[in-house]
């Protein structure tokens, strides 16, 4: 006996929804890969320029830079270039920022990124 009242989807409906729901998908992953790498290099920007802070907070205390610590956060690497009186650079790289390296020059005070 065939009930007329059956409620539920039908095959061609449920395979319409999940076709729907991979397109999205297509599209929406190759841009959070793009959102992660600008993270990354997000945060070797932050950490640079904290990393200059720091250093600085350092001088104004003890009139030296010696002793000041970089900055890193996970996968950062910050590569500070110091003599006591002055910054020379400050570099930073983290291996999933396709953008390279992006330093601080002590004598012009600048901030840029550069390609490794």
């Amino acid at each position: 006996m065939v009930l007329k009242n059956q409620k539920g989807f039908t095959l061609i409906e449920l395979l319409v929804v999940v076709a729907i729901i991979g397109i999205l998908a297509a599209i929406a992953i190759p841009q959070f890969a793009s959102y992660r790498q600008q993270a990354f290099c997000s945060r070797v920007e932050s950490d640079v320029k904290n990393s200059v802070t720091n250093y600085e907070a350092k001088y104004a205390e003890t009139e030296s830079y010696t002793g000041a610590t970089a900055v890193q956060s996970t996968g950062v690497t910050v590569t500070p270039a110091t003599t006591a009186t002055a910054i020379t650079t400050m570099a930073g790289t983290h291996a999933s920022c396709p953008k390279g390296t992006y330093t601080f020059t002590g004598a012009s005070g600048t901030y840029a990124w550069s390609a490794s």
